[in-house]
């Protein structure tokens, strides 16, 4: 009978530690380093809010050192929900063979990069032959990935065509080397680009756009595939609710750079696959 008492106590224990533990479980959000870590963190944090208060859970933004930290996060289960960009989710899609890409800004269905220089005579890629030139982060989509497979459909051999290649590791990196004169000309991201002219962050009277890739599928928000389906279809409703007519949305709208978020599918990513492999960044 004690035995049997004992067994039944700790039974109820681990019935009730798992209620605990199912209500403390925090969703853990990062997203790929491409701008400065306290910027990631200050457009986060009200989306991090309003993730809360919808899902009715803790939510923790994760930091990773590089664009590989966030693939394999979400592989390992330590990362519930990311934001990556098209190559980044194309990675983890294959490594994991189940990750669910949820959601997207409506820009991103035809997204591109934008190429600058601070030097006035630069008006086309041509201009830059032997020159100096910087893409971003090597895993990034729009910073590196997409210009460079834009560049090779016209000929264009970054490490043949240019004197020196390098990678700043972020956009807004990129536009401060363009900028020092670190660099000739460089690449990045057209959202983070407007967005640093609209903050008055790059002297556009010294840095200008001189050419602007074709239209591509770019980032999105992804889930880990192992993920409570309820849950996962809780974070879609909650993004596709943002509404930019409501002013506490549209705050968090505006961090994100994005008028609406939409659904997405991982077709959408096939042509960055078909890049990727075509550069050779993918076996």
């Amino acid at each position: 009978m004690l035995k049997r008492t004992l067994a039944l106590a700790a039974g109820i224990a681990l019935s009730v530690s798992a209620v605990v533990a199912n209500a403390a479980d925090v969703l853990k959000v990062s997203a790929i380093p491409d701008e400065a870590p306290t910027e990631l963190l200050r457009k986060f944090k009200p989306l991090g809010a309003y993730l809360e208060k919808e899902l009715g859970m803790p939510v923790e933004f994760v930091p990773v050192a590089d664009y590989a930290a966030v693939v394999e996060g979400i592989a390992a289960d330590r990362v519930d929900l990311a934001w990556l960009g098209g190559f980044t989710f194309v990675q983890t899609r294959l490594k994991t063979g189940n990750a669910i890409p949820l959601v997207q800004r409506e820009q991103d269905e035809k997204f591109t990069s934008k190429f600058i220089s601070a030097d006035p005579a630069v008006k086309s890629l041509q201009d830059l032959k032997g020159k100096t030139f910087a893409f971003g982060s090597v895993s990034s989509t729009s910073g590196s990935l997409m210009p460079r497979y834009f560049m090779q459909k016209d000929g264009i051999v970054p490490e043949q065509f240019f004197s020196r290649v390098a990678f700043s590791g972020a956009h807004d990196a990129t536009v401060a080397w363009v900028q020092a004169g670190k660099v000739d000309a460089g690449v990045l991201n057209a959202s983070v680009w407007d967005k640093l002219v609209a903050a008055g962050k790059v002297d556009t009277a010294k840095v200008h756009v001189f050419a602007t890739t074709p239209t591509y599928y770019d980032y999105n928000w992804t889930v880990r595939g192992t993920l409570d389906p309820a849950l996962t279809a809780k974070i879609k409703q909650a993004f596709l609710a943002l509404d930019p007519a409501n002013p506490e949305h549209k705050a968090i709208l505006d961090l994100q750079a994005a008028s609406r978020f939409i659904e997405t599918q991982p077709e959408n990513y096939a042509g960055i696959e078909e890049a990727a492999r075509a550069a050779g960044l993918l076996k």
